[in-house]
C-alpha cells in the first residue's frame, strides 16, 4: 500500500541512509530513516497535483540513477524540501536525481534549490545565475536558447 511506513522500510538494506542534498535533511541508520519518513515525509511528500516525468534511468549492478522532473503546486508544508517554508500556492518544476541500489542502501536526492526558491517568490534571481522553471523546460527541449549567453 502506498505510504505504508513498514512496507517502505522493508525495501531498504539493514543500515540505510538517505539525504536530500540541498537541505541536508534525511537519516542515517534504520531508526533515523524511520523518523525521517514518519516525521518529515509521510503526509507532506508532495502535494496532490504532483506529476513525475522520467527523463532518464541509468543502472548497473551497484546503482540506479533516476533523473526526473517533478511538477507540483506548493499547497502543503514540505519539510524535506523546504524546511520552515509555509505553503506559497505557487507552481514549481524541478529536476530531481535519486540514487539507490537493489535493496535501498542509500538515496542521495538532488535538486536545484535556488530554482525552486525563485519559483516560489522567495529568491530574487536578478544578477544571479539561477533560471527557475526554465531548467526543466531546457531539459525537455535542449534546443531552447541558453538563458545566459547569446548563442548564434
Amino acid at each position: 500500500m502506498a505510504g505504508d511506513l513498514d512496507q517502505t522500510l522493508a525495501t531498504m538494506a539493514p543500515n540505510p541512509h538517505l539525504l536530500n542534498m540541498p537541505t541536508m535533511v534525511g537519516g542515517q541508520g534504520p531508526q533515523s530513516v524511520r523518523r525521517f519518513y514518519s516525521e518529515r515525509l509521510i503526509g507532506q511528500f508532495f502535494p496532490p497535483d504532483v506529476k513525475f516525468e522520467t527523463i532518464s534511468r541509468t543502472y548497473s549492478e551497484e546503482r540506479l540513477v533516476d533523473e526526473l522532473i517533478i511538477s507540483f503546486t506548493h499547497t502543503i508544508k514540505m519539510d524535506h524540501m523546504l524546511p520552515g517554508v509555509e505553503p506559497t500556492g505557487k507552481r514549481v518544476e524541478t529536476v530531481i536525481v535519486g540514487i539507490e541500489g537493489d535493496k535501498v542502501f542509500y538515496e542521495h536526492i538532488l535538486w536545484d534549490q535556488a530554482s525552486v526558491l525563485v519559483q516560489l517568490g522567495l529568491l530574487d534571481p536578478t544578477g544571479l545565475p539561477v533560471v527557475g522553471a526554465s531548467a526543466a523546460a531546457k531539459l525537455r527541449n535542449p534546443a531552447l536558447p541558453d538563458p545566459f549567453f547569446n548563442e548564434g
